[in-house]
């Protein structure tokens, strides 16, 4: 997996704070991610396997 840089990891950090989740594409060159705060559970689900799916987006 590519190394993502550090303003956004950075980004992701604060976002944990604040009570957010990203999930990120495991696809090597795949920019794509989903962040999301105050969702149901299956909400949570599809939008992870959304941003995983890298055949998805």
């Amino acid at each position: 997996m590519d190394q993502i840089p550090l303003g956004e990891r950075i980004s992701d950090a604060v976002a944990l704070l604040t009570g957010k989740r990203t999930v990120r594409c495991p696809h090597p060159s795949c920019s794509v991610s989903v962040r999301y705060h105050h969702v149901t559970p299956d909400e949570a689900k599809r939008l992870s396997d959304v941003a995983t799916d890298h055949t998805r987006h």
